[in-house]
């Protein structure tokens, strides 16, 4: 994987989405095709021999790289989604962000004990929204749990906020 393509391909994006804040905007990375493939290929090839049953991705970003690389890994797709978006039963998480509460949500029957989980969004902070995500899908006791993030800020050190059996990758890093 190309990783300095695909950094040079991310766009910094000052007090987004409040004052003091510097977002990685990775819309600019998804609209370069050759770009989005090169990520889709190198993030097939980490996790290819994983074992692998469903991508969760996160909204929104997680959206995007999400169906993409279950299409890939020939597995599942399923959305945690922001409260209310749901229409069936739910089990929901809520948790303190850099810059406010939020509250998301899986479906009851999203997932099984057997599956082996891969968990993706787009940007590791400070790790509240992922820890989030890891406390839903937990609830179904699956066999192994797996976090990928497009990009991650090494100084918030939110990797340590996820539990030792809990393998986190990241393609990209950044010292903000």
């Amino acid at each position: 994987m190309n990783i300095e393509k695909i950094k040079h391909s991310i766009r910094n994006v000052s007090d987004f989405p409040i004052p003091g804040i510097q977002f990685k905007d990775v819309t600019t990375l998804f609209k370069d095709a050759d770009c989005l493939v090169e990520l889709s290929d190198g993030l097939y090839e980490m996790y290819k021999n994983s074992g692998i049953t469903k991508v969760v991705g996160i909204e929104s970003r997680g959206f995007i790289m999400g169906p993409i690389l279950a299409t890939r890994l020939h597995v599942g797709f399923v959305p945690i989604r922001k409260s209310g978006k749901l229409p069936a039963a739910v089990y929901e998480e809520s948790y303190e962000k850099e810059y406010g509460l939020d509250t998301i949500q899986i479906h009851k029957d999203a997932l099984t004990e057997n599956d082996v989980i891969l968990l993706h969004d787009d940007l590791l902070a400070t790790g509240g929204t992922m820890l989030a995500a890891c406390k839903l899908v937990q609830k179904f006791n699956p066999r192994k749990i797996l976090v990928n993030f497009i990009v991650e800020l090494e100084d918030l050190k939110g990797r340590l906020t996820f539990e030792k059996n809990i393998r986190v990758d990241s393609v990209i890093k950044y010292n903000i």
